[in-house]
């Protein structure tokens, strides 16, 4: 039986992960060189994955007011557009911006994510409060500013996915995105370190929304905007927070109520390391291919087979494919792909397209090009099983690979040889051969979207980055305007 007293009316100190996550935020100086390198490359990733969201008409339709005709003259911007909005909304557009083609930078532990999602908040507050302070003589953070809170916000929700499983518990990963972008927006805002927690202890009561859109049969495009509705939700508690809204102390542990007996079977979160800059330092980019994570490697596997194996498609007996325990869990998956969101989740489509095509882009994942018969022929062939030391690895602190392995077998008895690749080329130990694919991509992003002048002016801070850091975000923002 409870023994907790839930007649007292006494009020306990704040639950300690909420304290730490308020103590971070408001007293943390980040000092790694390489951490705000690697933000700094996160940003202009994160915007390329914007300006090539504006090419799907389903990512466009969620940009813009709540209701028409609720724009905010001077407000925060939306990158690639003309909208100027309040921060909350501003914070749901460039969220789903960001996030459409699941195409930005991925952290991947007991949990998964995409810690760049927090960039939606943080850009949107930084721009409205950037914008507000120039119109009264003041003055707007730096890039550099926004870089150190973004750094901050990558490190806490990826330290949270470290050892605490979320999807295990039926909830979606968007909850640490919520968590990340409450603490930061308040502080942003003027919020002191009460403020913070008060914010924070919000978020928890919030719950957490249920994975349902990311697997079969119910996978859909809501996987695609639910982080920029987790940003929308963090401002608002931040918003509040700054109002001295009353904080809830024991949001986390109170028996019965809290979020640890409510949605975490009882179980306290775990950590395996303080906050302060690993998380960004260690982040994947998705760099070559829009597609989950947990396949990056398989489709390098695949593209490094499809001269071998292209002109003998018909002759294929079997594919045999391994992978990690999560990527089993998550994206082995057969019978048929409803729509855009089923297929760049599915392990065995984001193989057979490079097998077939020798690329996979999102254009691949349209109904256009999933009508070809060929990608379910190869599907219905192949085997996916876990490698255990895949697994091992995956989990290693010191290693946080995702491998993959790929191998055709043909019908006269002949096979390809393995193709293994334990990390991609957007982990960091392949930083060196990754960074100037990234910027490639950001490149002919921007210039697709963008007047030449203004890519121009992006190209040239990009390649002076103590420039751009000491540029206000203001300034650098109105470049990604139309």
């Amino acid at each position: 039986m409870d023994t907790f007293d839930q007649r007292s009316s006494a009020r306990p100190d704040p639950d300690p992960p909420m304290l730490d996550v308020a103590r971070y935020v408001a007293g943390y100086t980040v000092d790694s060189r390489e951490a705000f390198d690697t933000a700094r490359y996160m940003l202009l990733d994160s915007l390329a994955c914007a300006a090539l969201a504006m090419d799907h008409a389903e990512c466009v339709k969620h940009l813009g007011p709540l209701v028409p005709g609720a724009d905010l003259e001077g407000g925060a911007r939306v990158p690639f557009t003309t909208h100027e909005l309040d921060p909350v909304q501003a914070a749901y557009n460039i969220g789903v911006q960001i996030r459409w083609l699941d195409f930005n930078d991925t952290w991947l532990a007991a949990e998964w994510g995409h810690p760049s999602d927090n960039l939606g908040a943080i850009l949107a507050v930084a721009d409205y409060l950037g914008r507000k302070a120039e119109a009264e003589g003041g003055e707007a953070l730096t890039v550099r500013d926004v870089l150190a809170y973004a750094i901050k916000a990558h490190e806490i929700q990826g330290c949270y996915a470290l050892e605490n499983s979320f999807n295990r518990v039926g909830l979606d990963h968007v909850i640490l995105v919520r968590l990340a972008s409450t603490a930061v927006a308040t502080h942003m805002l003027g919020g002191d370190r009460d403020a913070i927690w008060t914010a924070v202890s919000h978020s928890w009561i919030d719950n957490g929304v249920l994975r349902t859109y990311r697997h079969a049969p119910n996978t859909g495009p809501r996987k695609s905007w639910a982080a920029g509705d987790a940003c929308r939700r963090a401002v608002t508690h931040a918003l509040n927070a700054v109002k001295c809204v009353v904080g809830y102390p024991s949001a986390l542990t109170v028996p019965t109520w809290g979020f640890y007996d409510i949605a975490f079977e009882g179980r306290p979160f775990e950590f395996e390391r303080p906050f302060g800059s690993y998380v960004m330092e260690n982040i994947l980019f998705k760099i070559s291919y829009p597609a989950e994570f947990h396949a990056q490697t398989a489709v390098e596997c695949a593209m490094r087979l499809h001269a071998e194996v292209k002109d003998h498609l018909d002759d294929i007996e079997r594919i045999e494919l391994q992978t990690q325990e999560a990527g089993v869990r998550i994206i082995d998956k057969t019978g048929p792909l409803a729509n855009y969101a089923d297929r760049d989740h599915c392990l065995q489509y984001m193989v057979a397209v490079p097998l077939i095509f020798g690329r996979l882009t999102a254009g691949d994942y349209t109904d256009a090009i999933a009508a070809d018969p060929r990608i379910d022929v190869l599907r219905g062939k192949m085997v996916v099983s876990e490698n255990p030391e895949f697994t091992r690895d995956y989990f290693d602190p010191a290693k946080r690979y995702i491998g993959n392995s790929v191998q055709v077998f043909f019908k006269d008895g002949s096979s390809t040889g393995e193709v293994s690749i334990d990390y991609p080329i957007g982990h960091r130990k392949r930083r060196d051969e990754g960074i100037p694919l990234l910027m490639e991509k950001f490149e002919k992003a921007i210039r697709a979207k963008l007047p030449g002048a203004n890519a121009d002016r992006l190209l040239e801070l990009a390649a002076r980055p103590g420039e751009l850091e000491e540029m206000p975000i203001t300034g650098f923002l109105a470049l990604f305007q139309r």
